[in-house]
């Protein structure tokens, strides 16, 4: 049996060894993102080689404009200062366009190496375009020829969403050449526009949908282009590690002119980054979730935050973002929706879900009733939720494999004399995920025992057929979720969660649970099996030599009805039928 009691400390992520670390002095952000972004150097390395294998460089990166123009200032720092003039000079007269050789890269159309980048974009401001006054054309230049001879980085969003638009420009980077075109096909232009020599390296920006859509609409170009991935967020395996995401965080505040944090804001600032990643060991390197908490922190301080008003704004941010939430809880509270977390129940278990509701920012847990009703059937066991077209996919999956590892477990020679039925009581919206199995199994196991349950714990996670517990996702809300519940209606020291083993890593818990933890208050359970669950929940072994288990009472319980079914089929004495058998 492998039962933890985690204490406090193991709720969230141990910050002690990185904030020993000394300050060193300030970095450009140019020569931080190169180390924060290896990979992606490492690929505009490749495209800005003159032997580069493609002149398309895809970048999986979040659709906003800080990540071309942070991607665009990398390839500032990395393209050479030397190279030669691309592009011409247009004159222009009444009758006559002619194209010069080009001599200054101050000239309209003439360019030399320059990065340019745009997010969302227009024919006009990529293309430029031509005017007339009177005869006499007029060229405007586009991002295309100031970029020429060097990298134009893109939105890929805004191209998919103009095939014409992109259709052009891959032509024009095909040929090599600038085709100068009439927005309407209909009236040409009167004068002949002399085409401009073309050199240009291409990056595009974007989600990864919209990376599977360019691959599907241009497999070919796709295929030989260069491709990396603006990485999200930074493991924190040692302690330089940390120093490198906090000279980010400075490199940040610097630039946009936003508070620092102070040396007692690191703690309560690396534990917000982990809720975010969902990993004590990883931390954000997004530009704008760094630049939101820095933002939010501009009203409430001057040139640099505390600890304390840190946390200051992060209450602020729950209390302005938790009506729904706290309307929920009231549900519970006022017992409209029922959840007990106390005494013990007979087939009935709390479960941790995660709502989200769509327009609404934030995420909370909240426990789900779920309920197990055992009979002698047939050995049946119906989901309710799939039942009534209320169960996903993957919901129903979970159920399958918790049925499994139970018939493997009992390993009978006939099917089992009872029928079950489970269901999340009180719920009129789909259920899915499999996040939810581990407690379906104890609701289960408890009804076909007998053995009744504790409510005032609650347990998470999904089980194989084995009965292994698996991680699961959104374990801080559902913690705080139910721990907020119990609270309201005062702690007892007998609650808690049971959660899978594999998701300790995951935690990064509010400071009052962890002061409640800390108090013997409330406890926290780490499980490797479902075994172990039962066993906390029931107070039983699961299957012990030396007193009845859970198994053995299941066991004995089918071994009952079986010979209450042979003397309803039977109904005379044995020897009477034996009587029948010779007469």
């Amino acid at each position: 049996m492998t039962i933890n009691q985690l204490s406090w400390r193991m709720l969230v992520p141990d910050t002690q060894p990185y904030l020993q670390q000394p300050d060193r002095p300030a970095s450009s952000d140019v020569h931080i993102f190169s180390q924060l972004q290896a990979r992606l150097c490492y690929g505009l390395t490749q495209l800005l080689h003159p032997s580069a294998p493609a002149n398309i460089m895809l970048v999986k990166s979040p659709e906003l404009p800080e990540y071309p123009a942070r991607i665009g200032a990398a390839a500032r720092e990395m393209i050479p200062g030397d190279l030669p003039l691309c592009g011409g000079r247009y004159q222009t007269d009444t009758d006559n366009v002619s194209l010069m050789p080009p001599v200054s890269p101050d000239d309209d159309f003439t360019a030399a190496g320059a990065v340019v980048t745009g997010d969302w974009i227009e024919s006009e401001q990529l293309f430029g375009c031509v005017r007339w006054h009177g005869n006499r054309p007029q060229l405007q230049p586009g991002l295309l020829h100031q970029a020429n001879g060097g990298v134009l980085v893109l939105s890929l969003r805004s191209l998919l969403a103009q095939p014409l638009l992109w259709l052009r420009l891959k032509q024009m980077m095909t040929r090599g050449q600038f085709e100068w075109f009439s927005p309407d096909e209909r009236r040409p232009f009167p004068v002949e526009i002399p085409p401009l020599p073309l050199q240009v390296k291409l990056i595009l920006c974007g989600e990864r949908d919209a990376l599977a859509e360019f691959q599907e609409m241009e497999p070919e170009i796709a295929e030989l282009a260069i491709y990396s991935e603006f990485e999200d967020n930074l493991q924190i395996v040692e302690p330089q590690a940390f120093v490198l995401w906090r000279d980010w965080v400075q490199a940040l505040a610097a630039q946009h002119q936003l508070p620092q944090p102070q040396t007692d804001a690191w703690i309560p600032l690396v534990r917000e980054g982990v809720r975010y990643t969902g990993d004590q060991l990883t931390l954000p390197i997004e530009p704008e979730w760094i630049l939101r908490q820095l933002r939010e922190m501009a009203p409430l301080c001057q040139e640099s935050f505390s600890g304390e008003q840190f946390h200051q704004m992060l209450a602020q941010r729950e209390w302005r973002e938790g009506f729904l939430s706290e309307r929920m809880q009231d549900e519970i509270l006022l017992e409209q929706i029922l959840i007990e977390t106390e005494g013990v129940r007979t087939g009935q278990v709390n479960a941790l879900s995660v709502i989200e509701f769509p327009g609404h920012p934030r995420a909370f847990g909240e426990p789900s009733r779920i309920t197990c009703v055992a009979h002698i059937g047939d050995g049946e066991f119906t989901d309710i939720e799939r039942k009534a077209e209320l169960g996903g996919n993957i919901h129903a999956k979970g159920m399958m494999i918790m049925q499994a590892f139970l018939m493997a477990e009992l390993d009978l020679e006939q099917q089992i004399p009872f029928s079950a039925s489970l269901t999340f009581e009180q719920s009129y919206s789909e259920v899915d995920g499999d996040s939810a199995s581990m407690a379906e199994l104890c609701a289960l196991v408890s009804a076909l025992s007998g053995v009744p349950l504790r409510q005032g714990i609650a347990i998470t996670g999904s089980v194989d057929q084995f009965g292994r517990s698996q991680p699961v996702g959104g374990l801080n809300e559902k913690i705080e979720g139910f721990f907020t519940i119990c609270q309201q209606r005062e702690l007892t020291g007998q609650q808690g969660v049971i959660i899978p083993m594999a998701n300790v890593r995951h935690l990064a818990l509010h400071q009052e649970v962890l002061d409640a933890v800390e108090a013997g208050q409330f406890s926290i359970w780490a499980v490797d099996d479902a075994r172990d669950a039962l066993m906390l929940l029931s107070g039983l072994p699961w299957d012990d030599e030396q007193r009845p288990g859970l198994l053995q009472m299941i066991q004995g319980r089918i071994a009952q009805a079986t010979q209450q079914e042979a003397r309803h089929r039977y109904p005379w004495p044995l020897r009477w039928l034996n009587w029948f058998n010779h007469n």
